[in-house]
């Protein structure tokens, strides 16, 4: 994708538009449903959606009960 640069008016490759990964480790992720009753609990504290939980537990091999131990 090119756009135009909004200083110069010169064209830019961009290579993908979009938010930067939180990049939040896993155990991380782990320690905070451990410490709350709910994943919006956990998701609130880790300052991330609960969908992003479900995701990085998805990766890692993992379901919230097995995290919660």
């Amino acid at each position: 994708m090119i756009t135009k640069c909004p200083h110069c008016g010169k064209p830019v490759p961009v290579k993908g538009i979009g938010r930067k990964p939180l990049g939040i480790p896993v155990v991380f992720v782990c320690d905070a449903v451990q410490a709350h009753s709910t994943v919006s609990a956990a998701a609130l504290e880790l300052g991330c959606s609960r969908g992003y939980i479900y995701k990085i537990l998805k990766d890692a091999g993992l379901t919230v009960k097995e995290a919660k131990g």
